[in-house]
């Protein structure tokens, strides 16, 4: 039985880090590993993976406490699947909709095609009991790991099974890390009374310049101090392209604009969620005389 992997270490941080020093190592991790700034290293990559997975668990309080929990004994364990076998699972509510331990679950099937929707079942559903039942059915599981740009537009992946075959599976819009996709009869099926299902799990990759809060996005833009005194439009970049974003005089400092629609769209075709952009004033530098002159004058008659 192999130890689950521990996720403080991976991020760095003490068991008692509060929320927000898990948030800042995760950040700072992501953005040192990310394979944007790594590409082709295979080390990297993985270490990646691992930030990105410490991160869904610790980042969520109940998925946190369960997690303790199972470190101080729990009788579960962190593990691949071994081929050919899903172990009993304890937490499991129906074939179609099985729901992890650490949080609740929801199973896209395209086998028929029909889709059903749901957020945060995640890695941890590798999770399982040993409980010596017998097996009826062997389903299989992958990590399919997609990009922002994919989770937003939707994207295909090839996938090999266990038992030989490879197909080519839609990963609709809207996807987020825990979200998974099922793909009916194309488990393992070796020694089991019929194949199972294969579930891919999706991973989201952070992204260097959105963050995703559910269905919406936070950005920033860059603001010259001319055009936050005196206001003006500013291209702004969504994952639809670009957009202008009209900033009224005397703007300050981290303002937020929200843009409506312009966010995640909603799984099952429901609308989109917002886009929401921080205003970031730029201070003028290296003035030239007349321009040093003009911040005086201001400054005598603002009485600074």
């Amino acid at each position: 039985m192999n130890s689950p992997k521990d996720y403080y270490a991976i991020l760095g941080v003490d068991k008692k880090a509060s929320e927000k020093e898990i948030k800042q190592a995760y950040r700072k991790l992501a953005r040192r590993y990310h394979p944007d700034v790594n590409p082709g290293d295979q080390d990297a990559e993985t270490r990646f993976k691992e930030i990105n997975e410490a991160n869904e668990t610790l980042s969520d309080p109940e998925k946190r406490r369960r997690y303790d929990q199972m470190q101080q004994g729990s009788a579960f364990f962190y593990d691949s699947f071994p081929r050919g076998s899903r172990g009993s699972d304890m937490f499991s509510e129906s074939v179609g909709n099985r729901r992890s331990p650490f949080g609740s679950g929801g199973t896209f099937r395209f086998d028929p095609a029909e889709a059903g929707s749901g957020m945060g079942t995640d890695l941890f559903e590798r999770l399982f009991g040993e409980m010596g039942a017998t097996r009826q059915r062997a389903d299989w599981e992958q990590v399919v790991e997609v990009s922002l740009e994919e989770a937003f537009s939707g994207a295909t992946r090839l996938v090999n099974t266990s038992n030989g075959r490879r197909l080519e599976v839609k990963i609709p819009p809207g996807v987020n890390s825990g979200s998974r996709v099922r793909i009916g009869g194309a488990g393992d099926g070796r020694g089991a009374q019929a194949a199972g299902d294969l579930y891919l799990n999706i991973s989201v990759r952070p992204h260097p310049n959105f963050e995703r809060r559910g269905d919406d996005l936070y950005t920033d833009v860059s603001i010259p101090l001319t055009t936050a005194v005196l206001g003006a439009e500013v291209e702004v970049k969504t994952l639809k392209g670009k957009a202008m974003l009209k900033v009224p005089p005397e703007t300050q400092n981290d303002k937020r604009f929200r843009l409506g629609g312009m966010g995640m769209p909603r799984l099952g075709g429901r609308g989109r969620g917002d886009l929401f952009v921080r205003a970031r004033v730029l201070l003028p530098t290296h003035l030239d005389d007349k321009e040093r002159e003009l911040f005086e004058e201001l400054r005598g008659l603002r009485g600074g």
